[in-house]
């Protein structure tokens, strides 16, 4: 029997004040349920999370930290540019 490996995946949220909260999980939409209830992360207990706007899938842990260290490096507008190009 073939076992599917453990995917990984980084995400972006809009929060209502209009910043962009980026973290890395192996659950998405469990994830983003914990943030919607204030239990996801600090960051998301002070801006409240309005949407979801980015999610990439990747096959191991350590790439997916590495993007979500990129990503947290890029400027706004280079955000932006990442979540258009995405949607």
């Amino acid at each position: 029997m073939l076992q599917s490996k453990k995917k990984y995946y980084v995400y972006i949220i809009l929060t209502v004040n209009n910043t962009l909260y980026c973290g890395y999980t192996d659950n998405v939409k469990k994830r983003y349920s914990l943030h919607l209830s204030g239990k996801g992360a600090k960051y998301t207990r002070a801006n409240k999370p309005l949407k979801l706007v980015y999610t990439a899938e990747f096959d191991d842990k350590t790439s997916a930290q590495h993007e979500e260290r990129r990503i947290k490096k890029l400027s706004r507008r280079q955000k932006e540019v990442l979540i258009n190009n995405y949607t």
